[in-house]
């Protein structure tokens, strides 16, 4: 009989440093979540032996590798269930830290020494055990991990990477670019998820992610499950051909963010490696400006009533306080130079944060903006922000002229329509700012204020002199119930 950590007797909860309970004693699996980009790294181990295996690790390791001391543990390998499109993954600077292998599906290759994963490999840690599923969908070399706690016992958990989400599954459209159809990787998809579904129901079913990825439509909140449980409960597993399966799963797909082709192309890429700890240099308004001239993008991280206030021209507001990364992905182009704008404090938080996406080139920081704006004017802006009562009258007062722009996701709007907007999805405004005319007056509407406010600070950056933002945003105006991170939509604003 099993003996049960001691953290828990209740199997599949998670305790309050991330620890799966009610687990075999030898067995460690250790759950590391960043809300802020709904992203889950994993330790696996085994207490009998001391060895583990990280799966999916972000790119700053300081917290995986603490976990793993904290439960004597030494990493030997590294492995990750896909090519990530939403983060810059942690594989080198994790190997470079312990000496660990990394491993990707056998469909996968890389510009950086690994070790091709087989369908049906067993990686033994001892006692403990991760056998390797190929499951592609996702993506095509997408693999899912069988943990045992024991040879030939069955299984306790399996790591679903992208494949097999709570209440979702990895959306198959992403690689369209690159010449790989949804319709393929649709149909890969749907035999994949049947296989995982040949595992005993008690089996936990452990995502790499969770509510408010764009990496699917409808993630649950929460981000443990069983077999069973997504069985009788996941709408892309119910009975169905395969092609309505691809129909069903292909439909209403939030917009990706820009930098995600970037990303998933980086993460097979032999890289500089990041330093977590070296915060950003300090710039004065002449660095400033000159890197500015050179083709660096202002980012002012101060939250948004300190940028309306009064900001340097041509600076691009997201705030700290939120879905940061992803947001700057989606405003910023890849490889551009960017200088920080906000609190000292904040900047090698900044920094890393935007390393996470692999957006390393940070030119410097400028820590005191209200000093420079007093003493210097001419080179401040001030953004426009209209109540709903305003915002009805200018629209009753321009006509036809006002361009009215909707930056919230497709099913967002689709549940809650706003008369006469345009929509253009923040993920995707930068590249079609073309068909706006900057001549015009713009407003901007989000659901609850957060997104509209980016979407006012790029286009004011990008020569549109007259935009505004509507203060609540869809929320305030009485049209939407608010920004449901369950439909794979985006929260104006998370912790």
């Amino acid at each position: 009989m099993s003996t049960v950590s001691p953290h828990s007797a209740t199997p599949g909860e998670l305790d309050a440093d991330g620890r799966v309970t009610g687990l075999p004693a030898d067995l460690v699996i250790r759950q590391l979540y960043l809300g802020c980009l709904s992203q889950a790294s994993y330790l696996v181990g085994d207490r009998s032996t001391g060895r583990a295996v990280a799966v999916d690790p972000r790119r700053d390791v300081d917290e995986i590798l603490e976990a793993a001391a904290e439960d004597g543990l030494t990493i030997e390998r590294v492995v990750e269930s896909h090519f990530h499109a939403d983060f810059l993954s942690g594989h080198l600077e994790l190997a470079a830290a312990t000496g660990a292998t990394i491993g990707i599906g056998s469909a996968g290759t890389t510009e950086f020494e690994s070790h091709a994963l087989a369908d049906g490999e067993l990686i033994d840690l001892g006692g403990v055990s991760l056998e390797v599923l190929h499951t592609p969908g996702h993506t095509p070399e997408s693999i899912s991990l069988v943990v045992r706690a024991a040879a030939g016992s069955d299984p306790v958990a399996v790591l679903t990477g992208d494949t097999l989400f709570i209440g979702d599954v990895g959306r198959p459209d992403l690689l369209a670019s690159v010449g790989v159809t949804a319709e393929e990787l649709g149909s890969s998809l749907y035999r994949s998820l049947h296989r995982l579904l040949e595992l005993p129901d008690s089996t936990l079913v452990l995502p790499a992610h969770g509510a408010g990825s764009a990496c699917g439509k409808a993630l649950s909140t929460e981000t443990v499950s069983t077999i069973g449980a997504q069985r009788a409960t996941n709408y892309a597993l119910r009975p169905m051909t395969e092609e309505e399966f691809v129909d069903i799963v292909t439909e209403g797909q939030p917009s990706a963010p820009g930098y995600f082709g970037y990303d998933a192309s980086l993460n097979r890429q032999d890289r500089a490696l990041l330093d977590e700890h070296e915060p950003p240099r300090p710039l004065d308004v002449v660095a400033v400006l000159d890197a500015m001239e050179r083709g660096a993008i202002v980012l002012d991280t101060r939250r948004p009533e300190d940028f309306v206030a009064g900001h340097l021209t041509g600076s691009v507001n997201v705030n700290l306080d939120g879905r940061f990364s992803e947001q700057v992905g989606s405003v910023i182009p890849v490889g551009v130079p960017i200088v920080l704008v906000g609190e000292a404090d904040h900047a090698l938080e900044a920094k890393v944060r935007l390393a996470r996406i692999g957006f390393d080139d940070v030119v410097g920081v400028l820590t005191e903006p209200e000093v420079v704006l007093a003493t210097e004017p001419d080179r401040a802006s001030r953004l426009s922000r209209l109540t709903t009562s305003e915002f009805s009258s200018r629209r009753a007062d321009l006509g036809d002229s006002l361009q009215f722009i909707d930056v919230r996701n497709p099913g967002e709007v689709a549940t809650a329509p706003l008369e006469g907007a345009r929509n253009i999805p923040l993920a995707t405004l930068r590249d079609q700012m073309t068909s706006l005319d900057p001549q015009r007056p713009v407003v901007v509407v989000c659901a609850g204020g957060a997104r509209s406010l980016i979407a006012n600070s790029l286009l004011r950056a990008n020569g549109f002199d007259d935009v505004s933002d509507v203060l609540g945003g869809a929320n305030a105006m009485g049209v939407a119930p608010g920004c449901s991170i369950s439909t794979g939509d985006q929260p104006d604003s998370e912790a």
